[in-house]
């Protein structure tokens, strides 16, 4: 009680606060809380005396409504041994039979109290009080994800192409990619999260400035020099391991040597401009870890990496190339529906009206002019088209990147999934939303991830379930951008396939208890502080595994509501599999308001 007063005093020395005081308080003793449950306690506080102040018992009132959760004193008092005060050899016992720390010591119980019991005589007695225990269980130590993956724990030095890099589609857009508004806050906002591979789709301005737009379309322009400049500002801020910028290049010869000199100039030793050690017969690509703080750019490339650097010596200034772009058959020209196996020549027979399938498309050679300035820019991540699985494993370097739209992706997946994964063991490959996204839509990452696509980009301007399954996924490894595969995604003969997952199925049996939830939003309904919350658990991951379980309907209590309800799921492959919970308020039987979400790779998952 002392502890509290000393804490709280000064605030009341001239006399009762308000409703802003209180909040003051609250955000100085950095205690969480929603305002429209504030506003609740505090009125129902003050409605039992004329006013609209609180004394310094009604706050205390106020904090134990917000902070002293029944689960947390249950769980207190069954390890105290009076109630009041919890040892470090009954902390030592919770560690263990709770939180499943086996191999937790008086060490770990000492920390534990060193680190988060407030009160002074309490904390120099070795032990902890329920307020320390509370400080405790809402630390990241006791958050569902593991505290060890909040930090880079993976191996860094595998080549690049061994991990699941952080990938936006249409990265200046911040709405839809038809009219919507480009803007540099669209690259700011997704390096900040950890985003390591950006889009940039270049036109010719005017002044022989390049631009950045969704071409053809009605969606604003920025300056290419611009986007450079914020780049080179916030590259680095969240994550050191490298980014990569994808050109969607559109510019005359003579832009693109404009666009080649601000990356020099802004970027400068940012900027990977040629093969690390001089290296260019290489078999495999570098690490994350040795391309630390580099910037790097995938584009069409004229001629070899040694091509390349021999004319690093020369000065070749306004000079550029034809380069073949083969005109396969774009994304959009892959409907969903569309059989991967041609059938059979349809019977001749009188009122039969089934069409024939359609003919194969010729491929095209389309040239494009690409100038050497930034041709010679490119070292590990030559942009090549795709033709297919076998030209690929006859032809490709370690260095040249594919980029298959979803449609074509999708299919290729159903077809030939084990070829598909034999790819990107070898080669990073770019997945991106089909063109008729016009909302800005995404599609599931999942079925990409399941088949090893390292880049797989989706519209980080567009909120919704899949976006969520990206940023969950990418919360492994500290956030880093950079993700290590499963060892079977790596393999160059693994036989592992989504479908048959055979050998390389450990099998993880793994129980939720849902006990409670607290402060939670109220409902868009509610006048006050109301809703009646459900949550649904969902499994993603390979088909075997996908899975949805929900939690029954706790009425009009959004503060604290209490399910005490317990789900099991059997997972195949875990290395794969995502787990999300998601919170709804149930409005009807057939309508219900999302309050909040989480996701996180199952391997992330903290017991107790």
């Amino acid at each position: 009680h002392t502890w509290f007063w000393n804490l709280i005093q000064d605030d009341f020395n001239d006399g009762n606060i308000n409703f802003d005081g209180c909040i003051r308080l609250l955000e100085k003793m950095q205690i969480n809380f929603n305002e429209d449950h504030l506003k609740h306690i505090f009125k129902k506080t003050i409605d039992k005396h004329s006013g609209d102040r609180i004394s310094m018992d009604d706050f205390r009132a106020i904090y134990r409504a917000l902070e002293h959760r029944p689960e947390f004193e249950e769980l207190f008092k069954a390890y105290s041994i009076d109630g009041n005060i919890l040892p470090d050899g009954q902390l030592l016992k919770f560690l263990a039979k709770e939180q499943f720390q086996t191999e937790a010591n008086e060490t770990t119980a000492l920390e534990i109290i060193m680190k988060y019991e407030p009160i002074d005589e309490v904390r120099k007695r070795r032990q902890m009080s329920f307020e320390g225990f509370i400080r405790y269980m809402k630390s990241d130590e006791c958050s569902i994800f593991k505290y060890q993956h909040r930090s880079v724990y993976q191996d860094m030095t595998q080549p690049l192409c061994d991990y699941f890099i952080s990938s936006s589609h249409n990265t200046y857009l911040i709405a839809d990619q038809l009219m919507g508004p480009s803007d540099l806050w669209g690259y700011s906002s997704a390096l900040l999260k950890g985003c390591r591979c950006l889009e940039i789709d270049c036109w010719d301005g005017h002044n022989n400035e390049p631009i950045v737009y969704h071409g053809h379309t009605l969606t604003s322009k920025i300056p290419f020099r611009s986007v450079i400049h914020v780049i080179d500002k916030f590259a680095f801020m969240s994550s050191p391991y490298p980014v990569v910028l994808s050109l969607e290049n559109h510019c005359s010869p003579k832009q693109q040597e404009v666009m080649a000199m601000c990356l020099k100039s802004v970027l400068g030793d940012k900027l990977l401009s040629a093969p690390l050690g001089g290296e260019v017969d290489m078999t495999k690509l570098p690490s994350p870890e040795a391309l630390k703080h580099k910037v790097l750019i995938k584009n069409k490339k004229v001629g070899t990496l040694e091509q390349g650097m021999l004319r690093m010596e020369e000065d070749y200034a306004g000079e550029a190339e034809e380069v073949s772009d083969s005109d396969v058959p774009s994304d959009d020209d892959y409907p969903e529906d569309m059989s991967p196996v041609r059938s059979r020549t349809p019977s001749k027979r009188k009122g039969d009206r089934r069409s024939s399938p359609p003919p194969k498309r010729k491929i095209k050679e389309r040239k494009i002019k690409i100038a050497l300035a930034l041709s010679d820019l490119v070292i590990y991540t030559k942009s090549q088209k795709f033709v297919g699985f076998e030209h690929s494993m006859q032809f490709q370097k370690c260095w040249e990147n594919n980029s298959i739209g979803e449609s074509q992706a999708r299919r290729l997946a159903r077809v030939s999934a084990s070829q598909f994964i034999a790819h990107t063991t070898r080669f990073i490959t770019r997945i991106y939303p089909k063109g008729s996204r016009m909302k800005s839509s995404n599609y599931n990452p999942q079925e990409f991830w399941n088949i090893g696509c390292q880049m797989v980009a989706l519209n980080f301007q567009t909120p919704g379930p899949y976006l969520e399954l990206q940023v969950g996924k990418f919360l492994d490894n500290g956030g880093c951008g950079y993700v290590l595969k499963p060892a079977f995604l790596r393999d160059l003969n693994t036989t592992f396939t989504p479908r048959n997952v055979g050998a390389h199925s450990r099998p993880m049996s793994l129980s939720i208890r849902l006990i409670s939830g607290h402060q939670l939003p109220p409902s868009a309904m509610s006048k006050t502080n109301k809703a009646d919350p459900t949550v649904q658990i969902e499994i993603y991951g390979v088909p075997e595994d996908q899975a949805k379980k929900r939690s029954s309907v706790v009425k009009s209590n959004a503060l604290c509501p209490k399910w005490n309800e317990t789900f099991s799921f059997n997972i195949q492959v875990p290395e794969l599999a995502m787990i999300r919970f998601c919170v709804e308020d149930e409005v009807s039987l057939v309508n219900k308001e999302f309050l909040g979400q989480y996701t996180l790779p199952v391997m992330c998952l903290n017991t107790g």
